[in-house]
C-alpha cells in the first residue's frame, strides 16, 4: 500500500479502518438478530435496563468477531490481494468503507489486535452481566470464527461452523432474558438462523470470491460443488429458512397475532426467494452480491415483523 493511499486515511478519518475492519454497517444489521431472537421468546420489548445492556453487548461483540475474522485471515487475505488484487466492491455491504483494511496496510496489527480484544472485553463483561451462559456463548462464538477462517483450505463444512457464529447471536439473546428456554424453540432457532446464514450470507459471499478462492486453493462450497449446484444449495437453504421462520410462531411461548405469519413469508419471499431465484438462473457474482446484500436485511425486518405481530 503506497504512502499516498494511507495518508488518505489520516487523523479522524482513520475510525473509518477500524469501522470497515469490524464491518461496521454489516454488524449494525446483524445485531437485529439478537434482539428478534429475544423478542421472539418474550413477545414483548424487555426491560430498559435489559434494552441498553443487550445493544452495547451486542455491538461489541458482533465489532469484536468481525475484526477477528479480518485478524485470524490476515496472511490468507494478503495472499489474495497479492495474487488477484482487490475485487470491485462497490455494491458490496462488507465494503462500506474499505475492503479488509490490515490486510491492506492500512491499519497495523498492533492496532487490530488492541480494537479487537478491547471490544471483545466489554462485550464478555456485558455477557457476564445479562447471564453466565451468554458469556459461554460469547466465547465459543469467538473460537469458531477463529476455527472457521482456519479451515479455508480444509473442509467446505466450514460453512456450519460460520452458521453456529451467526446464531450465537440469536441463542445467547434468549439466555438473557429467560435462563431456561425450551430446547425445542432453541433447536429450532437455531436451525433458522443457520439455514439463513448459509443460503444468504455464507455460500453467496464465497461465490462473488469463486475464481479467488480458486485460485488460492480453498474449500468453499462453489468451489467444492461449483457454481450453479451452489445457487441451488442457497436456494433450498433459504426455502428452509422461509419454512423454520413460519414454525416458529408455534414453538414459541409468546402469543403472535394474524400479521406474523404472511409477515414472515412475504419478507423471506422478498428478500430471499427472488434475489435467489435469480442467482440459480444466472449463477454469477452481480446476483451473488445482491442476494448477500438483500438477505442481510432480513432479521431486522423479522423484528420489525415480530414487533408489530406482538403490539396488536
Amino acid at each position: 500500500m503506497n504512502s499516498t493511499t494511507v495518508a488518505a486515511y489520516s487523523g479522524f478519518s482513520r475510525i473509518k479502518l477500524f469501522l470497515a475492519l469490524s464491518r461496521t454497517p454489516h454488524a449494525l444489521l446483524d445485531m437485529a438478530t439478537p434482539a428478534l431472537a429475544a423478542l421472539l421468546w418474550l413477545g414483548r420489548i424487555p426491560s430498559p435496563r435489559l434494552v441498553l445492556l443487550g445493544v452495547l453487548t451486542a455491538f461489541a461483540g458482533y465489532t469484536a468477531v468481525y475484526a477477528l475474522n479480518d485478524l485470524v485471515d490476515y496472511r490468507v487475505d494478503r495472499e489474495k490481494i497479492r495474487t488477484c488484487g482487490l475485487p470491485c466492491s462497490d455494491h458490496d455491504l462488507d465494503a462500506v468503507y474499505v475492503r479488509h483494511p490490515l490486510a491492506q496496510g492500512l491499519l497495523t496489527l498492533k492496532e487490530a489486535i488492541l480494537w479487537a480484544s478491547g471490544w471483545a472485553g466489554v462485550a464478555l463483561i456485558g455477557a457476564l452481566l445479562l447471564n453466565p451462559v451468554c458469556a459461554l456463548v460469547f466465547l465459543s462464538g469467538c473460537l469458531a470464527e477463529a476455527l472457521y477462517c482456519l479451515l479455508l483450505k480444509v473442509s467446505y463444512l466450514r460453512i456450519l461452523v460460520s452458521g453456529m457464529v451467526k446464531t450465537a447471536g440469536g441463542i445467547a439473546a434468549v439466555f438473557a432474558v429467560e435462563p431456561n428456554p425450551s430446547l425445542s424453540f432453541l433447536l429450532v432457532l437455531f436451525a433458522w438462523l443457520l439455514s439463513w446464514e448459509i443460503g444468504g450470507q455464507n455460500v453467496p459471499n464465497d461465490l462473488a470470491d469463486l475464481d479467488q478462492d480458486r485460485d488460492l486453493l480453498a474449500r468453499t462450497v462453489p468451489v467444492h460443488f461449483g457454481a450453479e449446484n451452489a445457487s441451488w444449495i442457497v436456494f433450498y437453504s433459504l426455502a428452509s429458512a422461509i419454512a423454520l421462520s413460519l414454525l416458529l410462531f408455534w414453538v414459541t411461548p409468546a402469543t403472535f397475532n394474524f400479521l406474523y405469519m404472511p409477515g414472515a413469508f412475504l419478507s423471506g419471499y422478498f428478500l430471499l426467494i427472488i434475489p435467489a431465484g435469480r442467482l440459480a438462473k444466472l449463477h454469477g457474482v452481480e446476483q451473488a452480491s445482491t442476494l448477500f446484500n438483500r438477505a442481510s436485511y432480513y432479521p431486522l425486518s423479522m423484528f420489525i415483523i415480530v414487533l408489530v405481530s406482538s403490539l396488536f
